[in-house]
């Protein structure tokens, strides 16, 4: 994930930083793992500006491993936190379409980590950046 990772940032001007990685195994279906990684990565390359990064890391906590995503990219504002995992919605429709989103990335993320007995929180400060925490059993 880490080489494609640098590659899709690569064209957009921007860093793709190793936080802490440990290596974990977790329980489940690879495609469909890293499928949820890629979408992830995705989404913050997609709405990270030229010149801004985007820090992975890799953790084994009690029973657990601990993904983090974190990016300087625009950020999500408050109140539409609680719907970005709806289908289809849309922080905002227009630069969604200007990057090729159509809001169905974070819901397939969400179904992927439950249906992996996990969990997915993200927090954001618009002009800031996101971070993404997902936590998959091992």
């Amino acid at each position: 994930i880490d080489e494609e990772a640098k590659l899709l940032a690569r064209g957009k001007g921007l860093s793709i930083i190793l936080g802490k990685t440990e290596e974990v195994t977790v329980k489940g279906d690879e495609r469909w793992v890293r499928q949820l990684l890629l979408n992830l990565i995705d989404n913050a390359i997609k709405y990270t500006p030229s010149g801004g990064r985007i820090t992975l890391s890799m953790e084994k906590t009690q029973g657990a491993a601990r993904l983090l995503i974190e990016d300087t990219g625009i950020g999500i504002p408050e109140e539409s936190l609680p719907r970005i995992f709806d289908r289809f919605y849309q922080v905002d429709k227009a630069k969604a379409r200007a990057v090729g989103g159509c809001g169905l990335g974070l819901s397939i993320c969400k179904w992927i980590v439950e249906a992996h007995g996990g969990t997915i929180e993200v927090s954001s400060r618009p002009g800031f950046g996101t971070k993404v925490s997902v936590q998959l059993l091992v």
